[in-house]
Parts: structure tokens; C-alpha cells; sequence
């Protein structure tokens, strides 16, 4: 199994830039696919991107192409998602989530095992 901690989240005005990390600890970093999600208040949790083991398949929620991007760092045994041009929709709490399992990330929350605690992203207009 692994333990995973989001980081980066804060207050952004609309237009800006975050990175989120997500680090992961237990087993072997590598061998899991990875996803992120958010969830807005009052809301379900949604698939924003996806990134396979060795990084070579991305995926990404059908309004989040062109101003997300997932990478990962298996040296560092980290996920991030950079995201440009920021707006208010995208607030809520962003999560990421890892599988041994997927030979391909996957859009569906039950498609992963493994949940981090969350970071919360606010984007001020």
C-alpha cells in the first residue's frame, strides 16, 4: 500500500498558476498509476488527470485539457499537476489517488485504492 500527502494548495487569484505535489511513501512509487480529482463544495468528485506508471499515458477530465498538466517524478516519488490560467470553477479540494491495478489511469473514483487527505485550491475573481 502507499501513503499519499497532497501539498500546494492555496488561495489564487483567477488567472494564476499552482503546482500541486502529491509525495507517496510505502510501496514501490512506480508501479501504481495516479490520478487527480477535485471536488467543489456541495459536489461529487471529479477526474481532472491521469498519469500512468512510467508517466508515457496522460488523461485528462474533458474541460481540463490545455491548462492542466500531470507529470511524476519516480525518483522523487511524486505526482504534480500544473495548472495555468486558473479559474473560479476551479476551486475545491484537489486529491490525489493511486492504483496498482490500472494498466492506464482511469477517470472513475473507484477505480482507485489509494486517497491522499486532499489540498484545498480557492481561486479569488
Amino acid at each position: 500500500q502507499v501513503h499519499l500527502v497532497e501539498s500546494g494548495g492555496g488561495l489564487v487569484q483567477s488567472g494564476g498558476s499552482l503546482r500541486l505535489s502529491c509525495s507517496s511513501s510505502g510501496d514501490t512509487f512506480s508501479s501504481y498509476a495516479m490520478g487527480w480529482f477535485r471536488q467543489a463544495p456541495g459536489k461529487e468528485r471529479d477526474f481532472v488527470a491521469g498519469i500512468s506508471w512510467n508517466g508515457g499515458i496522460t488523461y485528462y477530465g474533458r474541460s481540463e485539457k490545455g491548462r492542466f498538466t500531470i507529470s511524476r517524478d519516480n525518483a522523487k516519488n511524486t505526482v504534480y499537476l500544473q495548472i495555468d490560467n486558473l479559474k473560479t470553477d476551479d476551486t475545491g479540494v484537489y486529491y490525489c489517488a493511486a492504483d496498482r491495478t490500472l494498466a492506464h489511469p482511469a477517470p472513475e473514483v473507484y477505480e482507485y485504492e489509494y486517497w491522499g487527505q486532499g489540498t484545498q485550491v480557492t481561486v479569488s475573481s
